[in-house]
């Protein structure tokens, strides 16, 4: 496999997700301007790459509300270059049509995939955070009976619809298994490179966040595709700048942000998503690594433009 140290890393930011309730932390973006300012300042700080959720504005709910994503495209796209990326991961707790609903109605340039079903605990997290404002908050955190299905047969339906539309994925991994359904597809003609792989760390029924889980994926992953990968780490909670760290230390992309991770060191929450890129992109720059632009990253994962060609 030829060295892809030299490359220009690629920065993905995740500004507020399905993961995190908005009373954990006052910098989580809520409404769609909250959410597209805190990807411009994303994008400001090196961001090549916006992966995006929606919240009810109401009360911070996660919803995948085409509407909402259209508010938060309108503003992004009249001031920024930036690659968005739609998520259609959703919550776990949505059904696959609700899921896909934006990506299909949008038809983004790039969008998310999981690829496999997988059980999925939030749980852990009302240990440290027992007061929370909305009753919706508690019930979405303590559900021990939770499997995020991601079926073979909604994966190709998902490849399908969105795939037609031109739109591209980024491959969602939390665990080894996920990298060879995904080599399965290529091996079918179902998925064609290059394919960038976002390998997941630390999310309870994923891969750990250890050194060594890191070490089997991405090997495993090289193995699999070769150069034919784009490989990128999302590390959760204290593992995102560690593991992302490593990441470009490897010749990898990272991701960052509030929906991965609260945090700025040890018992600090983030002041903001553009704060966590800044300290990212710092880090690539300490390795020798450049940062990709936008108009890189599409030519890296071989997107169409911002503007649909």
């Amino acid at each position: 496999m030829a060295s892809t140290a030299t490359k220009p890393a690629i920065i993905t930011c995740a500004p507020t997700g399905a993961i995190h309730t908005p009373t954990m932390s006052p910098a989580l973006p809520v409404t769609p301007e909250e959410i597209a300012e805190a990807s411009l300042a994303a994008a400001g700080a090196g961001a090549a790459i916006a992966h995006l959720h929606v919240r009810d504005p109401h009360d911070g709910r996660p919803v995948q509300d085409p509407g909402l994503f259209k508010e938060v495209l309108a503003i992004i796209k009249d001031r920024s270059d930036v690659v968005v990326n739609l998520t259609t991961g959703g919550s776990p707790q949505m059904t696959v049509d609700e899921r896909i609903a934006p990506a299909v109605q949008l038809a983004p340039e790039l969008a998310s995939l999981n690829m496999g079903s997988m059980n999925f605990g939030l749980f852990p997290m009302l240990n440290r955070f027992p007061e929370l404002k909305h009753d919706w908050e508690h019930a979405h955190l303590s559900n021990k009976d939770i499997v995020f299905k991601n079926t073979y047969a909604d994966i190709e339906r998902i490849l399908k619809l969105c795939g037609d539309q031109g739109t591209r994925f980024e491959f969602e991994c939390y665990d080894t298994a996920h990298l060879y359904n995904l080599a399965s597809m290529l091996d079918r003609g179902l998925v064609r490179p290059p394919l960038f792989v976002q390998t997941v760390f630390g999310l309870l029924g994923g891969t750990g966040a250890d050194l060594e889980d890191l070490a089997h994926m991405r090997r495993t992953a090289h193995r699999l595709f070769g150069d034919d990968v784009e490989w990128s780490v999302l590390g959760a909670g204290s593992a995102q700048m560690r593991l992302g760290t490593i990441a470009l230390t490897l010749g990898g992309n990272a991701r960052v942000g509030l929906e991965d991770s609260l945090w700025d060191g040890p018992g600090t929450l983030a002041e903001s998503n553009a704060a966590q890129v800044e300290r990212i992109t710092a880090i690539a720059r300490l390795l020798h690594r450049e940062v990709a632009t936008p108009a890189q990253a599409r030519a890296r994962l071989d997107l169409r433009d911002s503007a649909g060609s």
